[in-house]
């Protein structure tokens, strides 16, 4: 390559260039994120309240957000997100992505699909014994859902599902708490 007729300038922003292009080949790239060993689909089907989330753009400013999920026959999850937009006497917002299994021996990756033929990445990376807490992460690290069977959840439970996606590599002051009040008899849908 001859260099007739470029400044100094243009010299210097061309290598600059082919050095940052060679530098981000050297990243490091994060671990893939981890999941739970096991789910048990008919057993995790239900009622989850969001107790927290890093929100898409539909769920800012959700107030009663509730996922729910159907195991269908033909082994997809009917799933059907509500919540209350802007308040707790806010409009009612209710969206029905279709879940789709994609690792069949764990139950642990999913693909989400709000519109088709685009399956968004759904991983349960978190799920407690008794299944009344789980955590959903993308392999991004860009959105994550904390939900529970009860519309709260117990202090120190919630810090070390904090600290677990902190060492899964989520920044967690992006995380935000959805507010939840229900009457006691009021159903979750």
């Amino acid at each position: 390559m001859t260099w007739h007729g470029y400044g100094e300038s243009m010299k210097k922003t061309f290598w600059v260039l082919v050095s940052s292009i060679a530098l981000a080949g050297c990243a490091p790239r994060r671990p893939p994120i981890q999941t739970v060993p096991h789910v048990d689909l008919p057993r995790f089907m239900g009622d989850w309240y969001v107790i927290a989330n890093v929100p898409t753009f539909v769920e800012k400013d959700a107030y009663n957000a509730v996922e729910s999920y159907r195991l269908d026959a033909d082994g997809t999850i009917a799933t059907t997100f509500t919540f209350r937009k802007g308040g707790f006497d806010g409009e009612v917002k209710r969206y029905q992505p279709r879940g789709f299994v994609h690792d069949t021996q764990s139950n642990a990756v999913w693909g989400m699909q709000f519109v088709w033929p685009f399956k968004g990445d759904f991983r349960i990376v978190y799920l407690n014994a008794d299944y009344t807490h789980t955590v959903i992460g993308r392999e991004k690290r860009d959105y994550v859902w904390i939900m529970a069977r009860q519309p709260t959840i117990p202090d120190a439970d919630y810090r070390r599902i904090v600290e677990l996606l902190a060492r899964e590599g989520y920044d967690t002051t992006q995380i935000q708490n959805v507010p939840q009040r229900w009457e006691p008899t009021q159903p979750a849908n």
